[in-house]
């Protein structure tokens, strides 16, 4: 088999620059290891910045995005007992958008399955080839067999723990690496907001958020020690520890329910640079991972595939190296 760009991963940055590549006319295959069930289950950010919801819309699934989403046009800061509003569109004619991530990449795999384009699950030991050269290639193992595909590029979407990354020679990439001494124990409950807009706050009892994924859907944190388990933390504990950090008008306003997921986040920031190694490119957790305030690290990942998909759309375009991404604009 050959294909013009192999993208490895299926989360969101390799589904939606399969779909750029693919109304761009590129011939892409996507290989993801886990299933499609497993990668639809996953539950992550739910925040979008502007540009990202644009780069979804170009990607030609931005409708039920733009239907069901929820405009903030601020943020909420809460410390000493009371609560800033911070008017963001107002500062800079922007917005931010609550969609959750499992939502973005429904929306990408019914494209893809719509558009016939080909993603292969569960490919089992992916290791990537020959990206020094101009014959890159892709193995894997399904049902048991070995598989090849040909390329003559290869996208590295498959986060922080994938091949690609672990593919390059040591001498030739750079990574630093923090590791913070707190977690964050987060919570999706089907319970209304706490309040209509997401803040943040600051308690010397440690940090908590206030987030949403739908008008009926919670999603909250609070920062607790990297020793705790999600077991030492009931749903009461839970709910009683986020009113202790909030404002109290806030708190007066908290409606409980039980949790639907639990779990405790350790945080990390890691970046590695370059991001383009020949033929092969790094994009998303594959080459930079930052603690999930904000669902930075999603829209990070957007900005990379837009920047990656710019040049490859480029270079077949006009069929000059010249039009492939450069490390330093990010691709």
């Amino acid at each position: 088999m050959r294909v013009q760009v192999a993208i490895i991963g299926a989360g969101p940055a390799g589904l939606l620059l399969g779909q750029l590549l693919h109304r761009a006319g590129i011939d892409a295959v996507i290989l993801e290891q886990r299933s499609a069930e497993y990668v639809l289950g996953r539950i992550r950010a739910g925040v979008l910045e502007e540009g990202t919801v644009e780069l979804l819309a170009r990607a030609g699934v931005g409708a039920r995005l733009r239907a069901e989403a929820l405009v903030h046009p601020g943020v909420g800061i809460a410390f000493g007992g009371a609560r800033l509003s911070i008017d963001l569109h107002a500062l800079t004619g922007k917005s931010m958008y609550v969609y959750g991530q499992t939502e973005i990449t429904r929306d990408l795999m019914d494209a893809r399955a719509a558009a016939g384009a080909r993603t292969i699950y569960e490919a089992e030991g992916v290791s990537v080839h020959g990206f020094d050269g101009s014959r890159p290639a892709v193995r894997w193992v399904k049902d048991g067999k070995p598989r090849e595909l040909e390329c003559e590029f290869i996208a590295g979407c498959d986060g922080y723990h994938g091949a690609c990354r672990a593919s390059v020679p040591g001498t030739t990439i750079r990574t630093y690496e923090r590791e913070y001494p707190f977690g964050w124990l987060g919570i999706l409950s089907d319970t209304p907001p706490v309040d209509r807009e997401i803040f943040y706050a600051s308690h010397e009892r440690g940090f908590a958020l206030c987030s949403m994924r739908s008008t009926t859907r919670s999603r909250c944190y609070v920062q607790v020690p990297l020793t705790d388990r999600v077991e030492d933390w009931s749903d009461e504990r839970f709910w009683e520890e986020l009113r202790r950090r909030i404002d109290p008008d806030a708190a007066a306003k908290i409606v409980t329910g039980p949790s639907i997921e639990k779990s405790i986040a350790p945080l990390r920031s890691f970046v590695a640079e370059p991001m383009r190694f020949g033929r092969l490119f790094l994009a998303g957790d594959a080459a930079h991972i930052v603690p999930p305030t904000g669902a930075k690290g999603l829209n990070l990942a957007a900005s990379d595939v837009h920047y990656l998909s710019e040049g490859l759309i480029n270079w077949y375009r006009s069929g000059s190296a010249s039009g492939t991404p450069s490390a330093s604009r990010g691709g």
